[in-house]
């Protein structure tokens, strides 16, 4: 689980392709400070399991394999060397949480299609499919590319966010043109009260039509 609160700008240093797979390696000496083999970590907001050996995280430096789900469901399939990435450790228990529950499963991409510059911030428009843009609510909390952002407006295929200094400072999305995939993460608390409501609903229809139906003519 993360906050979505990035830790560290890193860097990728080569993409291997493996048939329908690849495998990045990353530069984030941060990130890697105390993790080991087969922890978790975040790039741009994909939760990848670190493959290195505790001596080849000695280097700063760290591999993760991505799987072809990631790459169809994500926009990480679009990196290169020299790509700068977001990176996160996962929330440590009793940790505090500065963004939101963020589990590193992306929903979907979006596009980056307009940004306004302001006096110290900047007003971003993403626009994504209908689908996800239900979970998207105004003021709510989304993640892109593994930052947690409050929404200010959500509309039926787009939404806007505003960039304060320390995120356009500190994350990709400072420099992030217009055009470009981002991956998108709704907040999980919206897709659960979904399902179960819609379960409550299937239950309620399925008891008034069985109570209709045994009832006395």
């Amino acid at each position: 689980m993360f906050t979505g609160i990035v830790e560290e700008l890193g860097e990728v240093l080569d993409v291997r392709q493996q048939g329908d797979s690849a495998r990045l390696r990353v530069r984030g000496p941060l990130v890697t400070s105390d993790v080991r083999p087969g922890d978790s970590i975040a790039v741009n907001g994909v939760c990848l399991t670190v493959a290195d050996s505790q001596e080849g995280l000695a280097t700063g430096e760290f591999t993760a394999d991505v799987m072809a789900e990631t790459l169809r469901r994500t926009a990480l399939g679009g990196l290169d060397a020299g790509s700068r990435v977001n990176l996160e450790r996962p929330m440590a228990l009793g940790g505090r949480l500065g963004g939101h529950l963020v589990q590193g499963h992306v929903d979907g991409v979006g596009t980056l299609a307009e940004r306004t510059p302001g006096a110290h911030w900047d007003l971003v428009r993403i626009t994504l499919s209908p689908s996800l843009a239900r979970y998207v609510v105004e003021k709510g909390s989304v993640t892109v590319d593994g930052v947690s952002l409050t929404v200010v407006d959500a509309g039926d295929d787009h939404f806007t966010v505003s960039l304060i200094p320390t995120t356009l400072a500190h994350t990709t999305l400072g420099t992030t043109e217009p055009g470009r995939p981002l991956n998108l993460e709704v907040d999980i608390l919206a897709k659960y009260v979904e399902r179960l409501l819609g379960g409550d609903r299937v239950g309620i229809a399925e008891a008034t039509r069985t109570t209709t139906e045994e009832a006395p003519r």
